[in-house]
């Protein structure tokens, strides 16, 4: 055997090697979907009263996620803005009206991962992009993924950011409604 041809096997075997591992990662990588129960909603404050809440009652959602490789995570939201129920109904037209969601023009909501940031006991930061009323901007979920012991199919999540209306084109101050609004997860992943 010539040194070409030895150099082209180290070659193959070292191709054929990444290849098997990246197919082992990603067998291992798991689908998840958020049970219907999940509450995935915000809290806007004012002066330290919630002024409000609201609950995206529909939500598509997806997450691959295998606990040895977070750094391969990814999960991703659409939120049907029209099917939001709020604790003050009355505040519904304004809510969903051109000064703020304006439904009607932007029907959904998305937030998609770029990073899973481990920070130990179950503990990560979620970097991602949030869309709202056609703009995108970046925010930082931190969550908590917890396995149940009882059920390998369930994992509990828990998980907020805030974020400023304006930043998003939404009316500054409006209606007494605080400029602070906090999303929330809470619930729990079934695996697909």
């Amino acid at each position: 055997m010539n040194l070409n041809t030895s150099l082209k096997c180290i070659f193959i075997t070292g191709v054929l090697s990444l290849n098997i591992n990246a197919i082992n990662a990603h067998a291992n990588t798991q689908q998840w979907t958020l049970t219907p129960a999940t509450h995935v909603g915000f809290d806007i404050k004012s002066m330290g009263f919630s002024i409000v809440k609201g609950k995206f009652e529909q939500v598509q959602s997806s997450m691959s996620f295998d606990p040895a490789r977070p750094q391969n995570a990814s999960a991703q939201f659409v939120l049907d803005v029209n099917s939001l129920s709020l604790s003050k109904p009355s505040l519904e037209n304004m809510i969903l009206g051109e000064d703020l969601f304006y439904a009607e023009k932007y029907p959904t909501a998305t937030f998609n991962s770029h990073e899973f940031v481990p920070l130990g006991k179950n503990q990560y930061k979620i970097k991602g992009d949030l869309t709202l009323r056609g703009i995108t901007r970046p925010v930082i979920l931190d969550t908590s993924l917890e396995p149940n012991p009882s059920d390998p199919q369930l994992m509990k999540v828990e998980a907020t950011t805030m974020v400023k209306r304006s930043d998003f084109g939404m009316k500054k101050a409006f209606g007494g409604i605080g400029e602070k609004v906090n999303i929330e997860v809470s619930g729990q992943w079934q695996r697909k």
